[in-house]
């Protein structure tokens, strides 16, 4: 159905002669005429009639009138759901418990008048592919893999170096340290099944274990983290990594233990990523808001500890298009 149509019956309707509705539409009067006659032609009915007094609306006309006004609601819903200025923000995090779960928290707590629509993607190349092609407006994400680099229009800025601990059971032997040494973790089996090969977090883990000599054991099925808790509560050998700033409840009979780790400790890369063409007004917010915070990478806050942490080489949105 022509919705230019329905829109011009309308007009006609709400102005009471086809002269007013082509002025209120920029139309000729000829046009308004042709319009309403072929929605009439279309519907197979009589929606109005001219008389001395203007356009009066036939009975066919009155039953049609409230599903026009409905059909012309449901484009501007449809036209303002796609808007940048109308739609929510959408950013894409590694997981809803991890920390940068938490940043886009606290950015809904300080903007709470900004709609969000937080989604959880696989890995970077496909958040990247997602920011090109404007499904979403944010991803945090680890940049970049080795021997990739981001793309021409794709932006990133780092927002938070998330510090690793380890995760133990009561009766591992470094459970009752509140701190260790990174090189005091060779030797101890570190499980983190799940891990898939050619994602970030692969090759964050694959570089840390080779410049460290660290056993990361990704055998077995992911079951999810509730699965290795239960194990890792219950082993005196297994360990894990799990970032600082990961929200996790578990049953008070595990007592589980987070235990920090320096000298140096190993810390996770998180990078907002964006399109630099996406239109969005909330997305500066959100990039301001990330960059003013004083977990970011370069405040005076973490100049303090940068001195005493590793992260990969590549973990850092240097350069763009792809690498040779």
């Amino acid at each position: 159905m022509d919705l230019d149509a329905v829109r011009t019956f309308l007009a006609v309707v709400d102005t009471g002669r086809f002269r007013e509705a082509a002025a209120e539409l920029a139309i000729t009067q000829q046009a308004v005429s042709k319009r309403v006659a072929a929605l009439e032609k279309e519907l197979g009915v009589r929606l109005l009639t001219r008389t001395a007094r203007g356009a009066e609306v036939t009975l066919d006309g009155q039953a049609f009138l409230p599903h026009a006004r409905a059909l012309l609601h449901a484009e501007a819903r449809a036209m303002a759901s796609v808007r940048p200025e109308r739609r929510a923000l959408r950013v894409d995090v590694i997981g809803r418990r991890a920390a940068p779960g938490g940043l886009l928290r606290g950015f809904h707590r300080a903007y709470p008048e900004i709609d969000l629509d937080v989604v959880t993607l696989f890995d970077v190349d496909t958040a990247v592919a997602a920011l090109a092609a404007g499904t979403i407006d944010a991803s945090f994400r680890a940049v970049t893999m080795p021997g990739s680099r981001l793309p021409e229009g794709i932006e990133a800025l780092p927002v938070l170096d998330e510090p690793l601990q380890l995760l133990t059971g009561p009766g591992h032997a470094l459970a009752g340290a509140r701190s260790v040494p990174l090189a005091r973790l060779a030797g101890h089996r570190i499980w983190i099944p799940g891990i898939v090969g050619g994602t970030e977090w692969a090759a964050y883990y694959a570089d840390l274990a080779a410049r460290f000599g660290l056993t990361i054991e990704v055998t077995g099925p992911d079951f999810g983290p509730e699965a290795l808790f239960d194990t890792i509560a219950d082993s005196p050998e297994l360990a894990t990594f799990v970032g600082a700033g990961t929200r996790i409840v578990w049953p008070q009979g595990h007592d589980l233990r987070r235990v920090a780790v320096h000298g140096p400790t190993p810390v996770y890369p998180h990078s907002l990523l964006w399109a630099v063409n996406n239109p969005h007004p909330s997305l500066v917010t959100l990039r301001d808001h990330l960059a003013a915070s004083p977990e970011a990478p370069g405040s005076p806050a973490a100049a303090v500890r940068d001195a005493d942490i590793w992260t990969p080489a590549w973990a850092r949105p240097r350069d763009h298009g792809r690498a040779p």
